[in-house]
């Protein structure tokens, strides 16, 4: 999630929203489940297609879940998501992080899950979910690092992906590496209490290695990331289809690993 006038690395197309869809509050917000009470009042900033949201919304029957986006064509996914699950404490909207449309004190979590390392100023969107959060309350946030992600077999295609993606990423103002700062951030924005945790996705089965690889194969040649790529200079069209191919040559070789580093940080202020 970012300001409308921010660049999204990358993108809504099909095969990003894809695969954000199979996002769950059970893998990748944990943390939070397990501080949360049936009661509480969450808000999920950038929730993009409502997964996970979904997941927090079973967590608190008592309470309810806002969720908010930037983009809001992604967000008739997440309302057909809770419409399917039958759920009628979470809702949908369009919302900006820098500027939550609600009052102080309102409510006792807020979590961004991916969020912060596509914006241009993450500590002032955390002194937002800071204001917003009630005294005593836990604001959640979750990012990848990209400098963690470590492939084998040795693909050298894949490791100049990795350099193109932190140079798209950066030439956006983000930081694709941002779970190392995240107590950083959260010092700058003034949380009192900060407990960092990190967790590893691993993908090592023909299953997951077939999502993971053929998902960045196509986000390579059809998203936002693959486009800018070209249109900032970083790399050519030819760059991309050899980078797609070798996303798909991993994705099939018996012996494919890929190892991610998330850290979560749980503040309080």
């Amino acid at each position: 999630m970012s300001q409308p006038s921010e660049i999204y690395t990358h993108g809504h197309q099909p095969a990003v929203v894809a695969q954000h869809a199979r996002r769950t509050a059970e893998s990748c917000s944990h943390r939070l489940l397990e501080v949360v009470r049936p009661s509480d009042v969450i808000l999920d900033v950038g929730c993009g297609p409502g997964s996970i949201s979904i997941g927090l919304a079973k967590a608190v029957p008592k309470g309810r879940v806002d969720a908010i986006d930037v983009a809001e064509p992604v967000l008739s996914d997440a309302v057909t998501l809770a419409d399917e699950s039958r759920l009628n404490n979470v809702s949908f909207a369009v919302g900006d992080a820098y500027a939550l449309d609600a009052h102080d004190d309102s409510y006792d979590a807020v979590h961004a899950h991916q969020v912060l390392q596509h914006l241009t100023r993450p500590v002032d969107a955390l002194r937002e979910m800071g204001r917003v959060a009630k005294p005593g309350g836990i604001v959640a946030v979750r990012d990848a690092d990209y400098g963690s992600f470590v492939h084998a077999p040795v693909n050298p295609a894949l490791d100049e992906w990795l350099v193109m993606y932190h140079a798209v990423a950066r030439h956006n103002g983000a930081e694709p590496d941002a779970g190392r700062h995240l107590l950083a951030w959260c010092n700058a924005a003034g949380f009192t209490s900060v407990e960092i945790t990190s967790d590893t996705w691993t993908f090592a089965d023909a299953e997951s290695c077939l999502n993971w690889g053929d998902s960045w194969a196509e986000r390579t040649l059809h998203s936002g990331l693959g486009r800018q790529a070209v249109e900032y200079g970083i790399a050519t069209q030819s760059d991309l289809e050899r980078m797609a191919a070798a996303w798909r040559s991993w994705a099939r070789d018996a012996d494919a690993v890929y190892l991610l580093t998330h850290v979560t940080a749980l503040a309080t202020l």
